[in-house]
């Protein structure tokens, strides 16, 4: 019976799955998003969401604790730099989880998990092509 178990093993062994949410987490910092299954998502969003807390506040505590779940310098220096800024006043809830459907391959949901503060469509940018040539005759 798994009664209280809240962690999704993934099929993992625990130093796998932590590698792999690492590898996630750092994708999602220099990415600003990440395309995964369900899955990998929900479980990466538990992961990420305290830890992005924990850079509101630039502290060398902080700043040691957050290497030691990310061991990557070059995100931490991402988080604090253009992250922390942007989230600093947001109570919570700094990611987004969009389901995409299944995967052709295997069938597997597949999700899309992303910064909130970081979509280009929500802040007004526009990310479509440029008006090219028209693929129809005019009348």
């Amino acid at each position: 019976m798994r009664h209280g178990d809240t962690i999704n093993n993934l099929g993992r062994k625990r130093a796998h799955r932590r590698a792999l949410l690492r590898n996630l987490a750092i994708a999602l910092i220099h990415h600003k998003r990440v395309f995964t299954t369900l899955a990998k998502a929900k479980a990466l969003k538990r992961f990420i969401e305290p830890l992005l807390t924990r850079a509101k506040v630039d502290t060398t505590h902080n700043r040691r604790i957050l290497f030691r779940y990310l061991q990557n310098k070059s995100a931490i220096k991402e988080l604090y730099a253009t992250i922390s800024p942007a989230i600093l006043h947001r109570p919570g809830g700094y990611t987004r989880v969009l389901k995409l459907g299944p995967r052709h391959g295997d069938g597997a949901e597949m999700a899309l998990i992303e910064l909130v503060d970081f979509n280009p469509y929500l802040a007004g940018e526009s990310l479509s092509r440029t008006r090219g040539t028209r693929r129809r005759r005019r009348k």
